[in-house]
């Protein structure tokens, strides 16, 4: 198999030239690539196989897991309450969640749980990856714990735990659990094929994930109580773990949103488009500045990589960041490569997934790719 099924505008016909190319040299194992301008598809485009042996093509409904893109639907949960008027991002977090006070944390704000400010990146150990999968009981132990760093003062990943913390507050707040949430009222108003908690009717459309090829990095030389180490290792993300169905149906909004480029597209397209999707007002343009009011910018505690984040998003940085012109621009990446990116500016979302992991911990050779030839085709849209 070779080259993409689809469609693509001709203006755009320089992306499926790379895309293809990417395939056909299986670079790409199995992907999809969907761009969006003023929230309409201008590119749709998949390709590949689902799977390491070749047996199952990828289709235009072919899911994966796209780990930490999930955060972004995650936010966006956040940020429908925020202009709801239920949820104030300066508003301490114990307001909405009292028991988050314990242990020094209560005046931790909900604006640095969205910008992984808060101190609190992960679990205290000893736990493991199925503890997590009770989301309820997972918060109750972040609820417990102190932080790791004095909150607001600099970022540290929070790598896996992200969900439960933005999606404990969601519960309280509406009485049902975050991904009940998003599939009310973004998946299911935008006909968007992405969920936070997946059931077993859609595992014959999901690909299988390649991990990525080992790093030369050496955790164990690290000193055990970084916040580092603890966010990566307290519980370790074990990619084999994430094919089963006990990992799918939990509802981890950090990092276990299925869906594809097309999906992710269309939600997010809500914040290319300033907040108004087919006719409807899901933010106001104050709720969307707030993405982009910096909450940090330096090395990251956990990632050790340098990184902007605003409310909910990541921002542009000149050291580590997507490829795309520095104008009002929010984005995110999955482990292994997946990513979104929100251009306001020119109104464009774009939105990659794929099955074949990177090594690194943030985007990929094969996106930056992707993303050059789309902005260099969209470059001079305003």
């Amino acid at each position: 198999m070779s080259g993409s099924a689809g469609f693509c505008r001709d203006e755009f016909a320089q992306v499926r030239a790379v895309f293809d190319e990417q395939l056909e040299s299986q670079a790409e194992l199995g992907a999809a690539l969907c761009v969006t301008v003023d929230g309409e598809p201008v590119l749709d485009l998949w390709g590949g196989y689902a799977d390491p042996a070749r047996t199952r093509p990828w289709e235009a409904d072919t899911l994966v897991n796209v780990f930490s893109v999930t955060k972004t639907m995650t936010a966006l949960c956040a940020l429908l309450l925020v202009d709801r008027g239920d949820l104030d991002v300066h508003e301490r977090v114990a307001h909405y969640w009292p028991e988050f006070a314990a242990n020094g944390k209560s005046e931790i704000e909900v604006r640095h749980l969205l910008s992984h400010t808060s101190g609190v990146s992960g679990w205290e150990p000893p736990i493991e990856l199925a503890d997590i999968y009770d989301a309820e009981a997972a918060a109750a132990r972040l609820a417990a714990q102190a932080p790791w760093w004095e909150p607001g003062t600099a970022s540290g990943y929070h790598a896996l735990n992200y969900g439960h913390l933005i999606g404990e507050l969601v519960r309280r707040i509406t009485g049902i659990s975050l991904g009940q949430f998003f599939a009310a009222e973004l998946a299911g108003p935008l006909n968007a094929d992405f969920s936070i908690g997946t059931g077993p009717e859609k595992a014959g459309r999901i690909a299988t994930l390649i991990p990525p090829a080992a790093t030369q990095f050496d955790m164990a030389a690290l000193d055990r109580d970084s916040v580092l180490v603890k966010t990566l290792t307290s519980p370790l993300l074990d990619i084999a773990e994430t094919a089963t169905p006990a990992w799918r149906a939990a509802e981890i909004g950090g990092v276990n949103g299925h869906g594809n480029a097309r999906s992710v597209a269309r939600v997010q397209s809500l914040i290319s488009c300033g907040g108004v999707l087919d006719g409807r007002r899901y933010l106001s343009p104050d709720t969307l500045d707030l993405i982009f009011r910096e909450q940090a910018d330096g090395v990251d505690m956990a990632l050790l990589t340098p990184l902007r984040f605003g409310i909910g998003y990541g921002l542009p940085h000149p050291q580590t960041a997507p490829y795309v012109p520095d104008l009002r621009v929010c984005w995110w990446s999955g482990y292994g490569g997946a990513m979104v990116v929100n251009d306001l500016d020119r109104r464009i979302t774009f939105a990659y997934t794929m099955n074949r992991m990177a090594t690194g911990l943030i985007g990929s050779d094969r996106c930056d790719r992707y993303l050059k030839a789309v902005f260099d085709t969209a470059g001079g849209r305003r």
